[in-house]
């Protein structure tokens, strides 16, 4: 069996949060979440995402260490990873999107197992929840596999 829960480090627009929620309610995500950031109800959620998957809201990094399932292969999503277009998704995976304005820290980037970049042949990044919404597409398009050895 697998699973994924996808979420965003200190989130800027909360906009981009109800975004990533519906993509990921569309893509089978089992919940998302933000660190360090905040969400609001949106007019724009049709959905109801909130009665198929759970958001949870952690205050701090140490707060959603402290409840990282057992198992789960935490995979950071920031420029400068190893291409999307040659990576497979673990079996049970936590993706984490940086922040619009700065990204996913260096410090957090090393507590990874991987960090993976959407290549767009430009140096500016995509919308939070747009890549976010790439990375679930291209799990739900069978590039997953259970990963025998993670160094």
């Amino acid at each position: 069996m697998s699973y994924f829960e996808i979420g965003v480090y200190r989130p800027l627009f909360e906009e981009n949060i109800g975004t990533l929620w519906r993509s990921a309610q569309l893509f089978g995500a089992a919940g998302i979440f933000t660190i360090e950031g905040q969400y609001r109800w949106q007019p724009s959620n049709t959905l109801r995402t909130e009665r198929n998957i759970p958001l949870r809201c952690y205050k701090t990094w140490d707060a959603f260490m402290r409840v990282l399932p057992v198992g789960a292969t935490l995979i950071g999503i920031e420029q400068g990873g190893r291409s999307l277009a040659g990576a497979w998704h673990p079996k049970q995976a936590i993706y984490l999107l940086g922040s619009e304005r700065d990204g996913l820290p260096c410090e957090i980037q090393e507590q990874c197992a991987d960090v993976i970049a959407i290549p767009s042949g430009q140096p500016f990044s995509l919308n939070v929840a747009v890549a976010g919404s790439i990375v679930m597409y291209e799990r739900q398009q069978g590039r997953m596999w259970l990963r025998h050895i993670l160094s």
